[in-house]
């Protein structure tokens, strides 16, 4: 990881093939952007014009690297995260869009003692509310439940805590445990910091939907039930998941 203290905030955004949406979601990023911060994007090996619409904006605040190889929306991530130089680090999607006032919201949390700080979604062009995988009409997560780290882990995995990369934010700090993403974490590089924040660190949830989010076929997020098989291993996977968070505190103590 590159340091530098005067970074304050870095956004880590992963794309591929996202040129018919990465422009407008950088701009709303950049309108929160102070002039000493920065937006890491790391490309996986767009076939489209994702990098050519990037380099179009002529940011110096931008910075661009690109895979040469698709390695996937979670390394892709991780190779961002590795890149920030920022004391406040946020993740963001391409094709979403964020929400006036987001930015200052969760920079606070973190500076008021969070190590990981998750917000809520609403839908671009459609309503608020997102419905949850038991039914619920407005699936979201309550800043009363910040505090409940063994109930949100059990949450997290039984599928029921809306814990969003494009919604949270974490403390320079947390990257020296959060990194490296362990080798099995194949899926769900958000659901790996949520847990990171609610097993170690002081998870701090707002009730704010911070970004809106586009809703298309190509989501990494899948938003639609999946196969029982599928859905067994990806709850092992969280499994292992708490065991290694759990293995790194004790190596941190």
């Amino acid at each position: 990881m590159t340091t530098a203290a005067h970074v304050p905030v870095s956004v880590c955004m992963a794309t591929y093939n996202g040129e018919a949406w990465v422009a407008e979601q950088v701009a709303s990023v950049l309108a929160q952007l102070g002039p000493d911060d920065e937006l890491v994007v790391v490309d996986d090996a767009s076939q489209d014009g994702t990098v050519a619409a990037l380099r179009a904006l002529g940011d110096p605040r931008v910075r661009i690297e690109v895979q040469q190889a698709n390695r996937g929306y979670v390394r892709t991530f991780e190779h961002a995260l590795r890149l920030a130089r920022g004391e406040h680090v946020v993740l963001a999607d391409q094709d979403d869009v964020w929400v006036e006032g987001r930015l200052a919201a969760m920079t606070a949390a973190l500076d008021a003692g969070a190590d990981v700080v998750a917000t809520n979604l609403a839908t671009l062009d459609g309503p608020d509310a997102i419905r949850g995988p038991y039914g619920q009409a407005d699936w979201h997560l309550r800043a009363a439940h910040s505090r409940r780290r063994l109930r949100n882990v059990v949450g997290v995995l039984a599928g029921n805590r809306p814990y969003y990369g494009c919604a949270m934010a974490l403390r320079r700090s947390a990257l020296s445990t959060v990194l490296p993403f362990p080798g099995f974490l194949e899926e769900s590089h958000d659901l790996w910091i949520a847990l990171y924040g609610n097993v170690l660190g002081r998870m701090r949830h707002l009730e704010l939907r911070s970004v809106r989010r586009r809703f298309h076929g190509d989501n990494a997020s899948p938003d639609r039930p999946r196969g029982l098989r599928l859905v067994l291993r990806s709850r092992f996977m969280l499994v292992r998941a708490v065991l290694e968070l759990v293995r790194r505190g004790r190596a941190r103590a």
